[in-house]
């Protein structure tokens, strides 16, 4: 009914190992991630995210995010609200995300 498309979801069940590795080795989708995970489902806006990227480039590190089965989003009126598929994902990569988000409260180990 909206003026845009309803987003495609790929369900994590349908992801192989390489395309979950690969989104989150961007240091963007990472990010968004990592904020997701911080915040309830269906609280965060796409525009809500502060990254140095611009709209076209938010929008498809979206995109990947979906098709890598880690991201549902819905429309709630001129919004797109997000959600992190953490039951999903980790139902199929058991382990992966959380390891990922520990990272962060590493203090970087490993970086560089």
């Amino acid at each position: 009914m909206g003026h845009r498309a309803e987003p495609e979801h790929t369900h994590p069940e349908q992801v192989p190992v390489q395309a979950a590795l690969a989104a989150l080795a961007d240091p963007v989708r990472l990010r968004l991630v990592r904020e997701l995970a911080a915040a309830g489902d269906w609280e965060r806006a796409c525009g809500t995210f502060d990254v140095p990227v611009g709209k076209a480039a938010l929008s498809h590190h979206f995109a990947v995010l979906r098709s890598a089965g880690l991201l549902e989003q819905r429309d709630q009126g001129p919004r797109r609200v997000n959600r992190l598929r953490r039951a999903e994902f980790e139902a199929r990569f058991p382990g992966l995300l959380e390891l990922v988000l520990r990272e962060e409260t590493a203090g970087g180990a490993g970086a560089e």
